[in-house]
């Protein structure tokens, strides 16, 4: 799975390099055995961000995109749309993506985390439960795991303290909110799925095997 999504980041419009960050000698060995660029980490960091932050500190770049191993269906185009705010916006130092709730059952699943957004398109909460509550009808956003950074932000980031938002909801992306430093939430037009179970691998491989089919 890291080999697939590291082919995929590798063929984003706009990507110049792609790196593994991992504290783990086996991934680092799969990683090199298909001819990755890896980078070993010190062990014991607090999230996935935080690892990205410390390889970022050896990097020259304006931009890092922090695309996690765990978004096997994620398409190079929706790395060039996390990346998009940046061009046009000098104020923008944090974005990621949302897309509609189409499965009703993600809406009360935990492990498909929720965005509300403002109407500049900024994330005003991430939630791992359903919001916003609808009276009536509504369109529910499920935050997708793939974030971007201006690389001195994404320093600054990873110094911050952790929030009680950020360990109550184990969200690291709240710490950014919480510390009054907006992320801009942009609405993606692919179809994607983490996986956190054994339950979303299966679903994923069974994606994956009906693409192979047509």
């Amino acid at each position: 799975m890291v080999e697939h999504v590291y082919r995929r980041a590798a063929d984003a419009p706009g990507v110049d390099a792609v790196v593994v960050a991992t504290d783990d000698e086996r991934i680092a060995g799969a990683v090199e055995s298909f001819g990755g660029v890896v980078r070993l980490t010190q062990p014991g960091h607090r999230t996935g961000t935080d690892r990205v932050a410390e390889t970022a500190r050896d990097l020259r770049c304006e931009i890092v995109v922090n695309v996690q191993a765990d978004l096997p269906l994620v398409e190079p185009d929706m790395i060039a749309e996390v990346i998009a705010p940046f061009t046009g916006d000098a104020g923008v130092q944090m974005s990621t993506l949302r897309q509609a709730i189409s499965d009703p059952s993600d809406e009360d699943n935990p492990n498909v985390v929720k965005v509300v957004v403002d109407r500049n398109g900024n994330a005003l909460y991430f939630s791992r439960s359903k919001i916003p509550y609808c009276r009536e009808d509504g369109v529910c956003f499920k935050h997708i795991g793939l974030y971007a950074f201006r690389r001195d932000f994404l320093l600054s980031f990873a110094a911050l303290s952790q929030t009680p938002l950020e360990r109550a909801e184990s969200l690291e992306q709240l710490r950014a909110l919480e510390h009054g430093y907006p992320i801009r939430a942009v609405e993606t037009r692919f179809e994607s799925m983490e996986v956190d179970t054994p339950e979303d691998l299966e679903r994923v491989r069974r994606r994956v095997s009906a693409a192979a089919r047509v």
